[in-house]
């Protein structure tokens, strides 16, 4: 299990090939990476993610612990960074690795619902207009019933 919250970018690409070569206790591995966009009014000039240091730690490993509760894993990684970021960055990314290809699936969504609504990260989006922290969000709030 590993969690890592940063502020320094982090290559999906290395962390994804390090999560699965050589693996050979599990025969499915998932991987689910967040990327700033840009969608709503085309003006982003950058998002800033603030956290509480130790407390999003612990909120975090909370979450990872209740996925391995729920579903036969045997690994979990979980980066998620903060700090400023610019469209297409990259902010989080969560993989998961289990003898079956369904837990594996199943736990990385219920690690990313969670994630998304429970996790104490705060988001302020800067654009050319101003600036304006992110609300959550009803769906994302709902997707917890499913669990």
């Amino acid at each position: 299990m590993t969690v890592r919250v940063q502020e320094e970018p982090f290559d999906f690409g290395a962390e994804a090939n390090a999560f699965a070569t050589g693996r050979t206790d599990a025969g499915a591995v998932v991987t689910f990476t967040g990327i700033v966009r840009d969608l709503a009014r085309g003006d982003l000039d950058r998002m800033v993610i603030e956290h509480y240091p130790g407390m999003t730690e612990r909120a975090l490993e909370k979450i990872e612990a209740d996925a391995r509760a729920r579903w036969d894993l045997r690994d979990v990684l979980i980066i998620h960074r903060y700090g400023a970021m610019g469209p297409g960055d990259m902010i989080m990314m969560v993989a998961t690795a289990s003898p079956h290809r369904v837990d594996a699936f199943e736990a990385a969504e219920f690690l990313m619902d969670f994630l998304k609504s429970r996790a104490p990260f705060w988001k302020k989006e800067i654009t050319q207009s101003g600036e304006e922290w992110v609300a959550s969000k009803a769906e994302d709030e709902d997707a917890l019933s499913r669990w």
